[in-house]
């Protein structure tokens, strides 16, 4: 009996170990890619043009969600990283906009300020940044909660939004640039200081080696056949510049504005060497738990607003983006190994073509003019009202009324609201506004009511929205912006490539808030707390 005891617990010891020994199967690495303003289009506008081992290697062995669709409004940077990574629309993460205003104080917040944090390694007002104002929890975070904080995450983009969202709040590290030193920095919310590794980055001054040089086109002017011509009047230019032609004297321009830096190709090489020794700082994929690296190229957006879509400045972006992925992806074959790092690619929204070139071109489009609307809506209310300056701006395509006014000269704020509604409706460019409180009744049709409803958050977004026709929006003469429910704004790529991903392509409608439900499935963790999305079961191989 005794021998029989012993028999059976060494079974079951051996068992323990056994069970003990197995791991769930996970990437050694996951590598998140938001192209800032990358159109779906872009993937084949250029295609024909891209070398082997960038874009055309991701569509040619990943997998490709064809249609893929922001369900929120309005489309715009910190809002479409927070979604990517949460899973959840900003009516529950929280982030509205780049930035908004408080419905109760009237006080305007940026996305990721936090002055309870100090800069470290750059000025005071580029470091004093965190997560805190993402109310929800990211894919990240998740990762990190899943392996009880073995697995390391890193977020790298120029814009310390899209560095800090994405890495979300238990991030190892978050780095962004600061124009004033041209240095990666970021803050006490995440270190004391920098790594040793980061500092031997700014040593090298990368950012001034890559602008010594004009920006020459990649390729010969003529055979850029994608583009309008190089020199139209919707075109910006840099500080300094008669027209915007090619060459670009960035050296020149780079001393006067180190801000120019964004709005150049370069900026995405500079991000992307970066990643490289963030990978190689953190020897992220190489230990037991898997890493998350968060990437955002952002140049591409400053490029996109200055010059419009149909640039040749945004066309010679895209082509050295390519080259950069490339080289980006053959470093994590060698570093980490093909087959054990799990990319994804998709962008947080899109852009609509430039004004003076639809119009060239007798499709209709032109400018919501904010500025002169909320003077002549203030004017109206106050005549109607007997109280001046009732709203407070126009932002993010919100009215943000003053409420403390609206509640100490007891006004109907439904009477307000319905008033407001009225002229707007009369405004050149405007389609619909929308009173949000009241959105049942509006006819305002499927599926714009949902992202507006969707992109609500009653603390940080005004209750009424502004919904341009198709073709207009608020913004300026020169290249474009973003932000609307149209096509041209919200339709991403989304491209999965390496561990256990096989290759294919779908055209079935899945949304930005899919892909931190995805991940969550492929890693086996849970997903975050906010997440409204639901796995994309085709690259699950299902």
């Amino acid at each position: 009996m005794r021998i029989n005891t012993f028999i059976l617990g060494a079974f079951l010891a051996a068992q323990g170990l056994t069970a003990a020994a197995q791991q769930v199967e996970r990437p050694r690495l996951v590598v998140g890619i938001v192209v800032d303003q990358m159109r779906w289009d872009y993937l084949y506008r250029y295609y024909d043009r891209y070398e082997e081992g960038g874009f055309k290697r991701m569509l040619g062995e990943g997998f490709s969600c064809e249609n893929t669709l922001i369900s929120h409004l309005p489309s715009f940077t910190a809002v479409g990283h927070s979604t990517v990574y949460t899973g959840a629309v900003p009516a529950i993460h929280g982030i509205t906009g780049n930035e908004w205003t408080d419905q109760l104080t009237g006080r305007k917040w940026y996305c990721t300020e936090d002055t309870a944090v100090q800069s470290v390694g750059g000025s005071a007002a580029a470091g004093e940044m965190s997560p805190r104002n993402l109310l929800a929890s990211t894919i990240t975070d998740e990762l990190r909660l899943a392996t009880n904080f073995r697995s390391k995450v890193v977020g790298v983009s120029l814009k310390d939004r899209a560095a800090i969202l994405p890495a979300g709040h238990t991030a190892n590290g978050a780095f962004w640039l600061d124009d004033s030193n041209g240095s990666f920095i970021t803050s006490t919310y995440y270190m004391p200081e920098l790594p040793d590794w980061v500092t031997r980055f700014n040593r090298r001054k990368e950012p001034q080696q890559l602008i010594s040089k004009s920006w020459e086109t990649l390729y010969p002017m003529k055979t850029y056949v994608q583009s309008s011509g190089d020199n139209v009047n919707w075109e910006g230019t840099f500080s300094g510049e008669d027209a915007p032609v090619f060459p670009h004297k960035m050296k020149d321009i780079y001393k006067k504005d180190p801000v120019s830096l964004r709005a150049t190709p370069y900026g995405n090489t500079l991000t992307l060497d970066f990643a490289e020794a963030a990978v190689n700082g953190y020897d992220l994929g190489s230990g037991n738990a898997t890493d998350f690296l968060t990437i955002n190229c952002a140049s591409t957006d400053y490029v996109g607003h200055k010059y419009g879509p149909n640039s040749i400045e945004v066309e010679d972006t895209y082509l050295r983006l390519d080259k950069d992925l490339s080289s980006f992806f053959r470093f994590l074959d060698k570093k980490v190994g093909k087959g054990n790092y799990l990319v994804f690619l998709t962008a947080d929204h899109g852009a609509a073509h430039s004004v003076g070139f639809m119009q060239e071109h007798n499709i209709p489009a032109g400018f919501v003019q904010d500025k002169r609307i909320l003077t002549e809506l203030n004017a109206l209310l106050a005549e109607r009202f007997g109280v001046n300056k009732l709203v407070r701006s126009l932002m993010n395509y919100h009215v943000n009324y003053n409420l403390d006014e609206i509640a100490s000269a007891k006004l109907d704020y439904d009477h307000v609201r319905k008033e407001t509604v009225k002229f707007l409706l009369k405004q050149p460019g405007v389609q619909f506004a929308a009173d949000i409180e009241n959105i049942g009744n509006s006819p305002v049709p499927e599926p714009i009511k949902s992202m507006i409803i969707n992109g609500y958050n009653p603390n940080r977004c005004g209750s009424v929205m502004i919904v341009p026709k198709p073709g207009w929006f608020q913004g300026f003469e020169k290249g474009t912006t973003h932000g609307n429910w149209n096509p041209t704004d919200i339709h991403i790529p989304l491209v999965f490539m390496g561990w256990h991903v096989k290759h294919g392509a779908s055209n079935k409608t899945v949304h930005m808030t899919d892909i931190a439900a995805t991940l969550a499935a492929m890693l086996h963790i849970q997903m975050p707390n906010g997440c409204v999305g639901e796995p994309i079961l085709p690259v699950l191989g299902q």
